[in-house]
């Protein structure tokens, strides 16, 4: 009876649908346990045989806690907004919403066909509007709430105003905008609406702001930093530019101290990868330090940060950031057209870019001096853009002997390098150590040790009130705008240029309809398209743009959310997703908490992963959800590589060489469609030739009449065309067989290549398996006892295959699977009592031949619930000893005998033998050496 897999896999595909076999109870009595992965973005081009990576391990484990008798939570949804659907929208016209929903519909084919354990009755959308009226109500209560420094914790604004009508914010201690001023009660019931709103907007957790950003003119948004990867787009490899624009901000800032403190060994328990919270820790970048101030020849404060005070008497020069607000006041006119130029260059970089480039020097002198605050030395200002204006003051003291690249700047520039360090020779090298140092040159610190230097240097700008002690954190306030059309509307109008919440009652508010998903001819984004956009406040809905009064009506906001929000939050919907009075009831909050094992990508680690630790516990200070951090354990799947095929064109021809030759030319390598390509990676050259209209020409050196291409391992993608679609794997080999093979591949972890050669071992297992069911006839399972042997098989997988998956080694799993069948095929084992818990074992592995291999033991419910065998050590030990049966020293014969027998009845069963007696002959032994457990040797 052969294994048909296609006809398995869609017979239990439709059971598990129609019986809803893995939909999650609120209600349930047994212990939770919320398995969640980083949810896709639903392209165009479907899921290619990388992307299941993560979703297989995570099925695997959810579906593992089942068996165990937990209640499983493990959803799925969409990530639906985005930059794809819409530059789609931009090119043919069709609305964005279109595009999504037919992706989806593809994504949810493939996902379905791989026979993942989703409860689908709780997929989310973030396009959907009865989804973001819940994105944009997080918004509203973050635009309601200030950060109250004492309670470090948010509170309602409500708070903030009941403080300034009594006593205005003289005792305030509130995270907020530098520029905040200082006023009583009396002065601030003396500001008019206008004024007092602007001020309210200095401590929002969310509010407007003039930012420098990442702004790509061919997309026609603001990117945020981890969309930019040197220096273009992620999406598109479009060029990125740094800008001032007015955007809506979120005070992420305020929340940077927990932040790091959840992620370090004395926080919160987090079961996070190392590497990970490092990458968290380095982006929140806190800096322990002072702020110290220069004053400029013409009367202008620079106040700038440095974590090494002490070697503030080796000062040379000054260096801002390209975009500081002082430098075009600084530029003098011999200097002007040099650093303005420096400037425009400076724009085009990222900060990630910037931040990360540490071995180009470059600068431009300002033409302005600044005085040194303790010795009065002047000292140049010059800009550079390996200093941020986002970071810090914007503005650093320059200490080349103390710092590298202060040194390797002042080498370049040839500037001064004044010696501060006793016995260390400054003009070679930087010295950055803090230990083993004496100051020389410094002053009152002269003589002193680093911990002595740094003490009284404080001592001596705080007494000279020059600055003062201060903490700084790398991490920027996150901007919130985009300038497009596909993404959350943000639910605030404008009055007399003051941004008005609308009442959360009235949301969602929905996008409208516009004729061109293109920036207006001003240069606004395209919801300025939209002919009703406006809010009408008497009747609290949206109404036509002519309509607008400034009296009763209003212009609604014409910025969208990033694509980050939809997913700060999205895995507390999973919990309770049709709820349409909050987010999710108290009592869903209550019993699923936080996610416990969450699987995705390293490369969220400063986006999504720290924006969802944020909301997070913005909404746990407000009483909205009972937890603080939203993921317990994450793991980052590694990434499955594809094989490209190359072939060569030797330059400024159509003329192709082959791998062997192409050393012998200058060559342009191009990808080549692997579907063109044999196992022997020979070309299919007419077929080549038909791929592409640029290619129909082409002309290839053959050997032996083939051309073969090369070979390279690199990441799968469309554009290298390399990507494997599972519906082929699935359709030729099964859903089991690729589940079992990605995991097969290695570690979780790790990066490994993919080849499609390797899935026939596994299909091949898969078989093998279904033989130790069958016969030729058909069902062939006895219910005989199982031997002794057979059930060590069976306990040695059991305890092998959960420790594996308890560690998330599921690699080394499969290893366990396939030698328990070879073994018990070897065995001819097809005992009932051995071949049903072997059916459970493998089901989260494979779960469709388990369905099927379970009812064909007899049994008429799902697989998936059943009890997961349990490991009995009984059975691993040995109850029997072959015993080396010797005559005067050498090894005859073995004989098989109870391990516990003592030692007259170990000499008594091995004379009682007939091999015994044949060895003997006629003689009779003179002495038996008995050691029980190891020898018997018969002397004679």
């Amino acid at each position: 009876m052969h294994y048909l897999h296609q006809e398995i896999e869609e017979k239990w595909q439709k059971f598990w649908a129609e019986n809803q076999t893995f939909a999650a109870q609120t209600t349930s009595q047994k212990p939770k346990y919320y398995v969640l992965d980083m949810f896709p973005y639903p392209s165009g081009a479907g899921l290619h045989v990388g992307h299941p990576l993560g979703y297989i391990a995570s099925d695997i484990y959810a579906r593992y806690k089942r068996h165990k008798g937990y209640n499983v939570l493990h959803p799925m949804g969409y990530d639906s907004f985005g930059l794809p659907a819409e530059q789609y929208a931009i090119q043919t016209g069709q609305h964005p919403a279109v595009t999504t929903r037919q992706n989806i519909a593809r994504y949810r084919e493939q996902l379905d066909r791989m026979g993942f354990s989703f409860d689908w009755s709780r997929e989310v959308r973030t396009s959907d509007p009865q989804y973001y009226r819940w994105t944009q109500w997080i918004f509203l209560q973050l635009f309601q709430s200030y950060y109250c420094k004492d309670c470090d914790a948010a509170r309602p604004i409500t708070e903030l105003v009941e403080c300034f009508e009594q006593e205005g914010n003289l005792r305030i201690n509130a995270v907020c905008d530098a520029d905040t001023p200082q006023f009583d009660a009396t002065a601030w019931k003396e500001m008019n609406h206008k004024e007092q709103q602007n001020i309210l907007l200095k401590y929002r957790l969310t509010y407007l702001a003039e930012a420098h950003v990442n702004w790509c003119p061919a997309l026609g948004t603001v990117l945020a930093n981890d969309e930019v990867v040197n220096g273009v787009s992620e999406r598109g490899g479009h060029p990125v530019e740094r800008k001032l624009m007015t955007q809506w901000m979120m005070r992420i800032t305020a929340y940077a101290e927990r932040l790091l403190h959840g992620i370090t060994e004395h926080g919160e328990k987090i079961d996070w990868p190392e590497p990970l919270k490092e990458m968290q820790r380095n982006w929140i970048g806190k800096s322990i330090g002072a702020s110290v101030n220069f004053q400029t020849e013409n009367g202008q404060n620079i106040e700038v940060f440095t974590t090494r005070p002490d070697t503030i008497y080796g000062v040379s020069f000054l260096t801002l950031a390209p975009e500081h607000e002082l430098v075009e006041s600084l530029l003098t006119e011999e200097q002007r057209a040099e650093a303005e130029n420096y400037i425009r260059i400076s724009s085009l970089k990222s900060e990630r870019e910037r931040m990360s480039d540490t071995k180009t020097i470059s600068g431009a002198f300002t033409g302005s001096y600044a005085l040194h605050p303790l010795t009065g030395e002047k000292l140049p200002i010059w800009i550079s853009d390996f200093v941020l204006a986002s970071y810090g003051t914007g503005a650093v003291m320059s200490v080349p002997a103390g710092d590298e690249r202060d040194h390797a700047f002042a080498k370049n520039f040839q500037l001064e390098i004044p010696a501060i360090f006793q016995d260390f020779h400054t003009q070679e090298a930087a010295f950055t150590e803090k230990g083993n140092l004496k100051y020389i040159n410094s002053q009152i610190l002269d003589g002193l040790d680093y911990e002595e230097g740094r003490a009284r240097i404080l001592q001596e700008i705080e007494q000279k009130n020059i600055g003062k002690l201060q903490t700084n954190y790398r991490l920027r306030d996150a901007v919130f705008s985009r300038q497009r059309y596909w993404g959350e509307p943000i639910p605030v109008y404008f009055k007399d240029e003051i941004p008005v919440a609308i009442s959360a009652e009235f949301l969602p508010l929905t996008l409208p309809e516009v004729d061109e998903y293109l920036p207006t001819s001003d240069g606004d984004p395209p919801l300025g398209r939209a002919k009703t956009w406006a809010w009408d406040t008497v009747n609290n809905q949206v109404v036509s743009n002519d309509k607008i009064d400034g009296d009763k009506v209003f212009p609604l906001e014409l910025n969208t959310m990033p694509g980050w929000a939809g997913s700060s939050w999205y895995f507390l919907r999973y919990m309770d997703p049709d709820n349409s009075n909050a987010i999710a009831s108290d009592e869903a909050l209550q019993y699923w908490k936080n996610v416990d094992l969450y699987i995705g990508g390293s490369e969220h680690a400063t986006g999504h992963l720290l924006y969802a630790r944020f909301w997070t516990k913005f909404l746990k200070d407000r009483n909205i959800i009972p937890i603080d951090e939203p993921f317990q354990k994450l793991i980052n799947q590694g990434m499955i590589l594809g094989e490209s095929a190359f072939a060569y064109r030797i330059n400024g021809t159509n003329q192709f060489v082959g791998i062997a030759q192409k050393d012998n030319f200058v060559t342009d390598a191009i990808h080549v469609d692997v579907a063109l390509v044999g196992k022997s990676n020979e070309l299919d050259i007419e077929g080549f030739k038909t791929w592409r209209d640029d290619l129909k020409d082409s002309e290839f050196e053959l050997v032996e009449d083939k051309y073969i291409v090369g070979r390279e391992v690199e990441k799968m993608s469309k554009s290298k065309y390399n990507v494997v679609n599972p519906d082929d794997i699935c359709e030729e080999f099964g859903a089991d067989t690729l589940r079992m093979y990605e995991m097969f591949l290695g570690p979780l972890e790790q990066t490994k290549p993919w080849n499609t050669n390797g899935l026939s071992g596994v299909y091949g297992f898969l078989k093998k398996l279904w033989r130790l069911y069958h016969n030729a006839d058909g069902v062939n399972i006895s219910d005989a006892p199982a031997t002794a042997a057979e059930q060590k098989i069976l306990h040695q997988t059991i305890k092998k295959v959960t420790e594996d998956i308890e560690s998330f080694s599921f690699n080394t799993a499969v290893s366990a699977f396939m030698i328990a069948v070879n073994e018990l095929q070897k065995l001819q084992c097809n005992k009932r009592e051995i071949l049903t818990p072997l059916a459970i074992l493998i089901s989260p592995y494979a779960p469709h031949i388990a369905e099927e291999l379970w009812q064909k033991c007899g049994n008429t419910e799902s697989v998936a619930l059943e009890d997961f065998p349990v490991f009995d050590a009984s059975y691993l030990v040995e109850n029997t000893k072959a015993y080396p049966i010797s005559f005067n020293g050498k090894m005859k014969f073995t004989l098989e005998l109870p391990a516990d027998l003592a030692a007259a009845d170990i000499e008594k069963a091995v004379m009682q033998e007939e091999q015994t007696k044949k060895f003997l002959g006629d003689a009779q032994p003179k002495k038996v050496i008995v050691v029980p457990g190891k020898i018997v040797n018969i002397v004679h």
